[in-house]
C-alpha cells in the first residue's frame, strides 16, 4: 500500500509540473505573438523609411534614377 501511495504522489507531482509547464508555454506563445506583431510593424516602418530616403536621394540626384 505504501508503494501505491508513493506512486500516486509522484504522478500527482508530475501532473502538477506538466500543468505549470503548459501554462508557461501558453504565456510564452502569447508573448511571442506580441513580439512578432511588433517586429512586423517595425519592419514595415523601416521599409517605408527606406523608400522615402531613396526618393529623396533621387530628387537630390544623389543616386541614378
Amino acid at each position: 500500500m505504501a508503494t501505491d501511495n508513493l506512486v500516486l504522489e509522484h504522478l500527482r507531482s508530475i501532473r502538477s509540473t506538466v500543468e505549470r509547464l503548459s501554462d508557461d508555454m501558453q504565456e510564452l506563445k502569447g508573448r511571442l505573438g506580441v513580439l512578432e506583431q511588433q517586429y512586423a510593424i517595425i519592419s514595415n516602418r523601416f521599409d517605408r523609411l527606406d523608400d522615402r530616403v531613396l526618393r529623396i536621394e533621387k530628387r537630390l540626384d544623389l543616386v541614378e534614377a
